[in-house]
């Protein structure tokens, strides 16, 4: 695999000044900058300097095991700045950079993820004109580098995930979610990752519905899929004594927080090694509040007395509720 991804004489190979990049892509983006755009100056960076030459750099093992030294994840020649610590590198390695291992397409290391991410931020800046000029886009993306490598900043893990791997994967028929500019509307459909996903959380509603409740289900297993975490608000999921229509009770929401909570166990976020991330809320006034307070100690009580029998409790359907943070709601009423 080739030290970046970029064709265009704005990136860096492994050193090398931004001298070229106003020339590179002034042309393609006259009318955009005609419109006005953002201005940057340097103050992480240096003119005629490639931002990651003002780094050391070093090739590590990345390595991560259990508990027990088994093995969980391990990667040979991981390039990192020298003064990153294991854990980063560790973290990087097994969560962030692309690819399945052992193959020409695997991610070496940060370089080559930070050039991922930082290239196709400049270069969807220049195609949507929100720049002032193409030197203003090669200062951007020197400035976001450097920041990134010394770590002064960090994106959350869904921009790393995905932003930038549709040069990775140009065919990938994954769908998704998607923001469609010609009919105005949110879609769903094959995307790959042409349309990444960014942002870390999402907030679902739910209705009182088995459609609604098996709806949302998908909802939050795609958003696991590609690296965010998500939040609900169950109470409006009739309680386990009501009613229902067809003469039976409800099963009340903590019966299907089991199915929400082993989905968020067994789907790898982003496709890596992170469990998703969940946050369940029920308000206080309702009917199951008591149960949905205490169902988190009560199946930790059950894990520990099956730990204590010499059952491993490690597996994703081992105990209820254990991916989800639990959250009451209290209204106060002036």
């Amino acid at each position: 695999m080739p030290d970046t991804y970029s064709t265009s004489p704005t990136s860096y190979p492994n050193s090398g000044s931004t001298a070229g990049a106003a020339q590179s892509t002034a042309g393609a983006s006259t009318v955009a900058y005609s419109r006005g755009g953002l201005n940057f100056t340097r103050r992480f960076s240096k003119a005629g300097v490639s931002p990651y030459d003002e780094v050391q750099w070093e090739r590590r093992t990345a390595s991560i095991t259990d508990a027990g030294g088994k093995s969980i994840f391990e990667q040979k020649d991981v390039e990192v700045p020298v003064d990153w610590s294991m854990t980063a590198t560790n973290i990087v390695a097994s969560k962030y950079l692309h690819g399945q291992i052992g193959t020409p397409e695997r991610e070496t290391g940060v370089r080559q993820l930070v050039g991922r991410v930082a290239e196709t931020i400049r270069d969807w800046g220049l195609e949507g004109g929100y720049f002032s000029s193409a030197q203003d886009a090669a200062i951007f993306h020197d400035e976001l580098v450097a920041m990134l490598v010394s770590q002064k900043v960090a994106f959350n893990s869904p921009v790393w995930f995905n932003v930038g791997c549709d040069r990775l994967e140009p065919n990938s028929d994954a769908q998704n979610w998607h923001w469609d500019p010609h009919t105005c509307a949110v879609r769903f459909s094959v995307t790959g990752y042409r349309n990444p996903q960014c942002s870390a959380c999402f907030i679902n509603a739910v209705d009182d519905s088995l459609d609604a409740i098996l709806t949302l289900a998908k909802t939050e297993g795609m958003l696991f899929k590609w690296g965010s975490g998500t939040g609900t608000n169950l109470s409006s999921i009739r309680g386990s004594m009501e009613l229902l229509s067809g003469g039976g009770t409800a099963s009340g929401p903590l019966s299907f927080m089991r199915g929400f909570d082993a989905f968020a166990g067994v789907i790898k976020s982003g496709g890596k090694t992170r469990r998703a991330a969940k946050m369940v809320i029920l308000n206080v006034d309702h009917p199951d509040i008591v149960d949905f307070i205490d169902c988190k100690s009560k199946e930790e009580a059950k894990a520990y007395a099956l730990i204590r029998a010499g059952y491993d409790g490690s597996g994703p359907d081992s105990e209820a509720y254990r991916r989800s943070s639990s959250r009451m709601r209290i209204t106060r009423f002036a």
